[in-house]
């Protein structure tokens, strides 16, 4: 095997970091959002045993809604991502360029064993630059296939070592690609089937043999003429190893996917529903169009289900000629290179291998997969096509025609890559550039709505959910999205008339036939979203819960029912229902933290303060920065007036601050906590700053204001107090605070009967402010009495200046202080 050198892998590292640098300006796009956004895997927070307990969504592999895709070890180079920047997009597409440019390198040591030095550093260099991998370069989903590549090519390469110079077996490789195997595996399910490449390699290139050689030992040893020959037996040893470990790895696999095949439904895969012929025809006329891709990748798209593709009903279908050429050309080939024993028709067939073999997983010919077509899976078939199109090249002979053609050929590529790149750059872009390609794809038009949905440009979102349930008008969720969009431009009439169509579209219930298989889990929801909807008007509530209680009957594991049931029977003023429902949902979710903390609601309702703490905490060991959890089991403790509670509940709120910066309601409740433990300055400044990002906070304003009233700073609580009254001239607390600053620190008697009298204005009732009315009324008549009498006296005194007069009590030690007059409010 000819040496890669350092030349020539800056020369491919170069090429990948010029076609995918724009890739790292790209955001979390399309699967991204479901893998990597919405995964709770990637957290810290959630155990490393549950990587490989779930699908590669987040799902655990035991509920039916898991799409049994197992892939835990790509999970973990996300989780490893997650940790060093968390949700940045960047560090996602630069480890996958980076996992890019090490699969080209290995590739090309691939080539060195097939090819000449640069036939195959050309194979290397259009593998690189191939538009059809931008799917699984720039889309960070598709680091699956990067993974699992790195390690099916390691595999390969390991095996061809285990060929001793004396023509012996060596274990060691054959070991280390039982390993690597295992590896590739459990990074994505196509890595297994390296096996079958490399039994190819042993039996057509390292033995030599051909078709007609191995027809021609079989039939000898079956006469009786002659044994199996050594080289044969030594064959023989490695490919039974090989073939048992690989059921080994199948038997693993399927005990881990319980047995089970993920539920598909004829939008995701019509073919897969379809009957005979049409399923056959259909999916036979996949493979030429897949092979097309790679022959010419000029109109990609990232979505290829539903109407892109139309099934292909009849025998006399004008595209069946496509699927008749194809499996005509792949004869000839196969034929080449089973026939014939020269080095040419060992280098078809090993490029054969790498077509067909990876790709048999996700061809639709086995058993049916989620999707019609995904570029991202052709990642590795189009090495070994690759490999066709250098070694092509090669046999034309035409020395300079031919390198003219392939810089054509790789600087188009590259430039196409560079371009598609920007596609990725966010949904919109995506999807847009998609239906350039497809119109005839209502997920598509869906997925534009989500996007302009996202950007809350509802008028424009509802446009293309509209045109989703004209292309598809079967299509539930189109008719789902129709009824959310209208729910958010507040119309509720034309959101429940879209809901109920989607709901007439759910299959009928079939007496003895399950219903959980032939619906797909996510298009229960119309029940959910339709209650949801009427529930806000209070004379419909039964109405809504029997929607409910109509989606759990469908569905008893439908969790998100009886979490949406649990929060209508609190609102029905049904708290032991309401547990009930919620106690039901963690049966079937324990390790949820949003459940826990909802009950913990129930219990606040039951009056059951002791067993909400309980609730709080344990969703606070599942997740323990659940921001609600955070904040309300903090508040309790707060509440319960315990001093034992107060460093926690302080812990508490300062996490809480450090998850939500701009909420003053975490800063609020920290100031309240100081002024529990007579920290006034430390309470001082958490009011301050809840009252920066939240001018008018009331509760903030008149707490400060007490604060300086009882650290005997009454003259600074009055920017405070007038402050309060200007967003709030209703406050009676303020103004009796401010009255009484008035009256006992300024002397101002005209400004605190002012005070006094608002509040009897608005309420002629106030006892309070009565006792302060007639006091300050009594003090101001005594004061003009008194101002009387001293003029008298002057007058009828010479000069008589020195007199001593007792000055009025202070308000405070004649009329009650009102309490500590605290405001426990959470907002404004």
């Amino acid at each position: 095997m000819a040496v890669v050198s350092w030349k020539e892998i800056c020369l491919l590292t170069g090429l990948v970091v010029g076609c995918y640098w724009n890739s790292l300006f790209c955001g979390f796009v399309f699967d991204d959002v479901s893998a990597i956004l919405d995964n709770k895997d990637l957290r810290p927070t959630t155990p490393l045993k549950n990587l490989f307990l779930n699908d590669f969504w987040g799902t655990p592999m035991s509920e039916e809604r898991s799409h049994k895709s197992y892939r835990p070890l790509t999970v973990l180079t996300f989780r490893l991502n997650y940790l060093f920047s968390e949700l940045s997009s960047s560090s996602y597409h630069l480890l996958n360029v980076v996992l890019h440019a090490v699969v080209c390198v290995l590739f090309l040591h691939f080539c060195r064993l097939l090819l000449d030095r640069s036939t195959s550093l050309i194979a290397a260099l259009l593998f690189a630059v191939h538009p059809i991998h931008t799917e699984a370069v720039t889309g960070v989903v598709g680091r699956a296939e990067l993974l699992s590549s790195i390690f099916l090519l390691a595999a390969f390469l390991a095996y061809t070592k285990s060929k001793g110079a004396d023509h012996s077996i060596v274990w060691t490789p054959i070991i280390s690609t039982v390993f690597l195997v295992a590896v590739a595996t459990l990074c994505k399910e196509q890595g297994i089937t390296v096996i079958g490449i490399c039994c190819i390699y042993e039996v057509f290139v390292a033995q030599g043999f051909t078709l007609p050689m191995l027809i021609d030992t079989l039939l000898q040893v079956l006469r009786g003429k002659d044994g199996f020959p050594y080289a044969v037996l030594q064959t023989l040893l490695k490919l039974i190893v090989l073939i048992i470990s690989t059921l080994l790895l199948v038997i693993v696999r399927v005990q881990v996917i319980q047995s089970q095949l993920p539920v598909f439904t004829r939008f995701d895969n019509p073919a897969a529903v379809s009957s005979t012929p049409t399923r056959q025809l259909t999916f036979n006329y996949l493979l030429p169009v897949n092979a097309w891709l790679l022959l010419n990748p000029s109109e990609l798209c990232c979505d290829w289900t539903m109407g892109t593709i139309p099934l292909v009903e009849s025998l006399l279908d004008p595209r069946n000629l496509a699927t008749v050429v194809f499996y005509a050309m792949l004869s000839l080939l196969a034929y080449h290179s089973l026939w014939y024993g020269h080095s040419s028709s060992k280098i078809v067939m090993m490029a054969l291998s790498l077509i067909v073999l990876p790709f048999i997983p996700a061809s639709n010919l086995l058993f049916p997969v989620g999707f019609v077509v995904a570029e991202r899976v052709l990642y590795v078939p189009s090495m070994g096509f690759c490999v066709l199109v250098a070694h092509g090249f090669k046999l034309l002979g035409l020395k300079k025609t031919s390198w003219l053609l392939m810089g054509v050929l790789l600087t188009t590529h590259a430039v196409k890559t560079f371009n598609r790149n920007w596609d990725w750059e966010s949904e919109y872009m995506l999807f847009t550039s998609a239906l350039k390609v497809n119109r005839n794809n209502a997920k598509l038009w869906n997925n534009v709505g989500h996007a302009l949905e996202n950007q809350n440009s509802y008028e424009r979102a509802l446009r293309y959910f509209l045109q989703a349930t004209r292309v598809q008008p079967d299509d539930i969720g189109a008719h789902m999205n129709v009824g959310r969009t209208y729910k958010n431009l507040n119309k509720s009439r034309e959101a429940e008339d879209a809901y109920l169509i989607a709901k007439s579209l759910m299959p009928q219930i079939i007496p003895g036939k399950k219903y959980a298989t032939r619906v797909a889990p996510n298009h229960l929801n119309v029940y959910i979203n339709l209650a949801n909807l009427i529930r806000a008007n209070d004379s419909r509530l039964e109405e809504a819960d029997q929607l409910y209680r109509q989606a759990i009957s469908m569905r008893p594991d439908f969790k998100q029912a009886y979490i949406s049931r649990g929060e209508l029977l609190l609102k029905m003023n049904k708290p032991s229902e309401a547990k009930d429902a919620y106690l039901r949902a963690l049966e079937l979710d324990h390790t949820n933290a949003d459940l826990w903390y909802n009950l913990a609601i129930v219990n606040i309702e039951m009056k059951d303060p002791s067993e909400a703490l309980r609730n709080f905490n344990r969703a606070l060991d599942l997740n323990p920065r659940h921001k609600l959890a955070l904040f309300n089991s903090a508040l309790l403790m707060q509440e319960s007036g315990e001093a034992k509670f107060r460093p926690e509940a302080n812990r508490r709120f300062l996490t809480y601050v450090k998850e939500e910066p701009d909420d003053a309601n975490g800063y609020f409740n920290l100031g309240m906590l100081a002024m529990d433990a007579n920290k006034n300055e430390e309470a001082e400044r958490w009011m301050r700053e809840a009252i920066r990002l939240q001018p008018g906070f009331r509760s903030a304003l008149f707490n400060l204001a007490l604060l300086y009233s009882q650290s005997q700073r009454e003259l600074d609580a009055l920017p405070v107090l007038e402050e309060l009254l200007r967003y709030h001239p209703e406050h009676v607390k303020g103004l009796i605070l401010k009255g009484d600053i008035l009256m006992n620190h300024r002397k101002d008697t005209r400004g605190a009967k002012a005070c006094f009298e608002r509040i009897l204005n608005m309420d002629p009732s106030n006892v309070q402010a009565l006792d302060y009315a007639c006091f300050v009324e009594l003090l101001f008549d005594c004061f003009v009495s008194f101002i009387y009498c001293v003029y008298v006296k002057f007058r009828n005194t010479s000069r008589s200046v020195n007199h001593v007069y007792t000055v009025p009590p202070k308000l405070s030690s004649v009329v009650k202080k009102f309490g500590s007059g605290r405001e426990f409010e959470g907002g404004n």
